[in-house]
């Protein structure tokens, strides 16, 4: 099997001006992605066993992974939950199947938004880890548009092992996505 273009751009390119960039002393300590988490949250449709399965396709289409469905840990009234019952699905991707969603995503699905100005700079937490959300999950085109019963959100979160949020920061950017940057009208 061939490795993803975006893997080979970060061998051969990224990791060594990231290294000149901070000064690391070998290449495998600049910030390097071990992970995608893909998360939809499913709420009170959870019961339902026909939207589960029709989620769980489009979510196997966009990733080219089976989701796992998760449970609610607790019972809240307020929420309508019980304990155990389903809460949504999610997908981890690592290696090749990430490298390749990462490009289909900066280059095609996150251009597809209606009214796209770009990723906020404030999604990274203090390990260096990006999350954002999507609010529509049929921007990616292996979705079927008329074939979605509703249209669903995605939590995305961006494992990234690396010492700082800068390091994590540059290494998005090198990656072609799409930040604001600070002087557009946000």
């Amino acid at each position: 099997m061939n490795t993803p273009r975006l893997k080979d751009l970060y061998v051969k390119e990224i990791q060594p001006s990231l290294k000149s960039k901070f000064g690391f002393k070998n290449l495998y300590m600049g910030p390097k992605i071990e992970k995608i988490i893909l998360n939809m949250g499913l709420g009170l449709d959870g019961n339902d066993s026909k939207i589960i399965k029709s989620c769980e396709e489009d979510l196997s289409k966009i990733t080219g992974q089976k989701p796992v469905t998760t449970k609610f840990k607790k019972s809240v009234a307020n929420f309508k939950t019980r304990k155990g019952s389903n809460a949504g699905l999610k997908v981890t991707l690592r290696k090749n199947r990430m490298y390749e969603f990462l490009d289909r995503l900066v280059n095609i699905a996150l251009p597809r938004i209606k009214d796209f100005r770009g990723l906020s700079p404030n999604g990274f937490d203090k390990f260096g880890n990006y999350s954002f959300g999507i609010k529509e999950h049929i921007i990616f085109p292996e979705v079927s548009f008329d074939r979605a019963d509703k249209v669903r959100g995605l939590d995305i979160v961006i494992v990234i092992s690396s010492k700082s949020k800068d390091h994590s920061y540059a290494l998005l950017e090198k990656l072609n996505f799409p930040f604001l940057k600070k002087g557009d009208n946000q």
